[in-house]
C-alpha cells in the first residue's frame, strides 16, 4: 500500500497556501477597499491590511496544513487497497 512521503505533503501544502493565500489577499483587499470608506481606511491602508492578514495566515496555516495532510498520511482508513495492487 502506498502512502504520501512528507516531501509529498510539503509540495502539497506550498501549492495550496499559494492558492489560499492569494484567495485571502484577495477577499481583504476587496472587503477593506469597499467597507474601507465606512470605517475610514484609505486604499494604501487597504493594501497593507491585506498584505498583513494575508502575511500572518500564510504562516500560521502552512504550518496547521502540513500537519493536517501528515495526520491524513498516516491512517489506513479510507485507501482502496487494490487499487495499489495494479
Amino acid at each position: 500500500m502506498g502512502h504520501a512521503t512528507p516531501m509529498r505533503s510539503l509540495v502539497k501544502t506550498m501549492t495550496w497556501r499559494i492558492i489560499a493565500t492569494t484567495d485571502t489577499f484577495l477577499l481583504t483587499y476587496i472587503s477593506a477597499t469597499y467597507l474601507g470608506a465606512d470605517l475610514g481606511i484609505t486604499s494604501d491602508q487597504a493594501t497593507g491590511l491585506a498584505a498583513t492578514v494575508a502575511g500572518l495566515e500564510l504562516v500560521t496555516k502552512l504550518a496547521l496544513y502540513y500537519l493536517h495532510e501528515r495526520g491524513w498520511a498516516r491512517l489506513k482508513w479510507g485507501i482502496d487497497k487494490q487499487a495499489f495492487a495494479n
